[in-house]
């Protein structure tokens, strides 16, 4: 899953994607409203931690104007604003959730998962596909019980999968989704990684499509 973080505190902005990234997701950062309008209109993010109090164009006006665009990503807005009215205005103004400064790191990333898993029309934090589960809270990953240890880009690619089950996914969307903005990106690599997932896993769970991507099926049977 890949997020873009809007906070122009660069210490703050620091200490929440290191945690976004030690989590398993790629991670792009923005300190302003200028940057951050671009990008959300140009990148194609899982979801957005967005603060209101930024130099340049305001929180609000930049989800107002990605709204307005068509730009449907699931928006949590993170600022120090408590007032029932600045949320108010918020929610209005087409956020999905909202965290007040000072904040736990762990309610942050528990929010994050609720956003990505409502939005992918999951019910619960653990995935299933046949014997294979992903708990989105620990990070952990089994087969029939027996955990399954991957490395990060790994990870990353199951859990996008596993989070669009029943849907086709091309190597392009992956590469849009694995990787942050300023990774070298190499749409290749994507069959290496399902080539070794395929292996840890060792059951057929991911297929391929041939010229269309990657299905993980949601009927598979445990």
């Amino acid at each position: 899953m890949r997020l873009l973080l809007v906070e122009d505190d660069r210490n703050l902005n620091r200490q929440v994607a290191a945690a976004l990234s030690d989590a398993g997701y790629a991670v792009d950062k923005a300190f302003d409203g200028e940057e951050a309008q671009f990008l959300g209109e140009t990148e194609p993010y899982d979801a957005v931690i967005l603060d209101l109090g930024l130099p340049g164009i305001d929180g609000v006006s930049v989800l107002t104007n990605w709204r307005r665009t068509g730009r449907k990503m699931p928006v949590l807005i993170l600022t120090a604003r408590d007032r029932w009215s600045d949320k108010v205005q918020g929610f209005d103004a087409g956020a999905d959730d909202y965290v007040a400064k000072p904040f736990h790191m762990e309610e942050l990333l528990a929010r994050i998962r609720a956003l990505l898993r409502r939005s992918a029309g999951h019910a619960t934090s653990e995935l299933v596909a046949g014997s294979v589960r992903l708990d989105t809270r620990s990070g952990r990953v089994s087969v029939d019980g027996a955990a399954v240890k991957l490395t990060s880009h790994e990870y990353r690619l199951l859990s996008y999968l596993m989070h669009h089950t029943g849907r086709i996914v091309s190597r392009a969307e992956l590469t849009e989704h694995l990787y942050d903005q300023d990774f070298d990106r190499d749409s290749n690599t994507i069959e290496v990684f399902i080539g070794r997932l395929r292996k840890k896993l060792g059951v057929d769970l991911i297929q391929t499509v041939r010229g269309l991507g990657y299905l993980v099926d949601p009927a598979l049977k445990p």
